[in-house]
């Protein structure tokens, strides 16, 4: 089942952007762009981000092409076009970041394990497995090198690891990876910390995915509970929990307790990221999927279609989550007689996902079935 990510996984530019102004002495107008950059991702416009580091990389013609401020934009842009669907555009831009770190800090240093580790969350998009697990264990290596084996960064590259593994159904060496990631991060940081929500999250979806319900819960509600606690009760990450759970409970059927948590959810997102967040177009789509499942398609169709809508301003026309909105549109479309234009929308979703390979390479999108029922979010952690 297609998982969502906790904001704490998604690829995100404040883990990336590692140059602070008043350490390196940058000019403001650099630091200006990159400032308006991480302000832009983070409220879902990335567009916008895209345009401030575009002009970001500009300003570092200044520093030189080995200047590990270029590296960081670089990085960062790519970063952005991974949230746009555009893996052929955000490749290059991580290997020519994972050159310059490597000549600039040398092929063992943290900061080469950090894109190596953002390098692997590419390829993984693209089904390119083979290919990002010897980036993780490289990276894995190096963060075991520099920091020792129970260090947070190491439980970083452990989660990530498993979370590939899960991806691949290779449930036993997931499940280790991410028990060892856990008493790290407990060990570390505490038991309420940020990546112990993370952790605790990404346990219960391989319990989910194995179908081990009792034991995901009780890992899910703990998580919901720290990440409450140390966040407040109005944070992204609380809704991301709370999604979860009720992802959780959908999945056994348990509609009654998934729908006010789903709501809850998407009021929390709507709050603190803005109504036209990629993120809320995620809860509304859930939604959509809930109430066409209990027969109540008025409600289904209006949250599909601001899904739809959502998606489509933000991360444009051809990309997979609007091709994954469609798909779930077609489903209610068909259940409330009408074929016609549920094959519309099926050949639309298809198209996209055509051109999404084309333009990527990558292998096979899954197929609509797989798309349609939101999983519970596996956790992946950048940088």
């Amino acid at each position: 089942m297609n998982k969502s990510i906790l904001p704490l996984a998604s690829a995100c530019l404040a883990l990336s952007i590692l140059w602070p102004a008043a350490v390196l002495g940058q000019p403001g107008s650099w630091q200006a762009e990159r400032d308006a950059a991480v302000a832009a991702y983070w409220a879902g416009d990335y567009a916008a981000a895209e345009q401030h580091l575009l002009s970001a990389i500009d300003r570092t013609e200044a520093f030189g092409l080995r200047d590990p401020r270029l590296a960081a934009t670089l990085n960062d842009l790519a970063l952005t076009y991974f949230r746009l669907g555009r893996y052929a555009d955000a490749e290059p831009l991580h290997l020519q970041a994972l050159k310059i770190r490597e000549r600039v800090f040398g092929p063992d240093h943290p900061l080469v394990a950090a894109t190596l580790n953002d390098l692997a969350f590419l390829y993984v998009a693209q089904g390119r497995t083979t290919e990002a697990e010897p980036l993780h264990k490289r990276a894995l290596r190096l963060r075991e090198k520099a920091f020792g084996p129970e260090h947070p960064e190491v439980a970083k590259s452990l989660n990530n690891i498993g979370s590939l593994y899960l991806e691949l159904d290779r449930y036993v060496e997931a499940e280790a990876l991410y028990q060892q990631a856990l008493g790290i991060v407990g060990k570390t940081l505490g038991e309420e910390h940020p990546y112990m929500v993370a952790s605790l999250n990404n346990l219960a979806a391989l319990y989910d995915e194995q179908g081990r319900y009792p034991e995901a819960e009780p890992l899910y509600l703990r998580a919901l509970g720290v990440a409450e606690k140390i966040l407040g009760t109005e944070h992204p990450q609380v809704a991301a929990s709370l999604n979860n759970l009720a992802l959780h409970y959908d999945a056994q059927g348990r509609y009654d307790e998934a729908e006010p948590l789903y709501l809850k959810a998407l009021e929390i997102t709507r709050k603190t990221l803005g109504a036209e967040h990629p993120e809320v177009a995620a809860s509304l789509d859930h939604l959509g999927v809930l109430y066409a499942t209990q027969g109540k398609f008025e409600q289904s169709e209006s949250f599909h279609r601001q899904a739809l809508e959502i998606r489509r301003m933000k991360l444009g026309q051809d990309h997979p989550l609007v091709a994954q909105s469609l798909d779930n549109y077609a489903v209610l479309l068909m259940q409330t007689g009408r074929a016609t234009e549920a094959r519309r929308a099926q050949v639309l979703a298809a198209t996209i996902r055509e051109r999404v390979l084309q333009a990527n390479q990558a292998a096979p999108a899954a197929p609509a079935e797989k798309l349609r029922r939101p999983a519970v979010k596996r956790v992946l952690v950048s940088g």
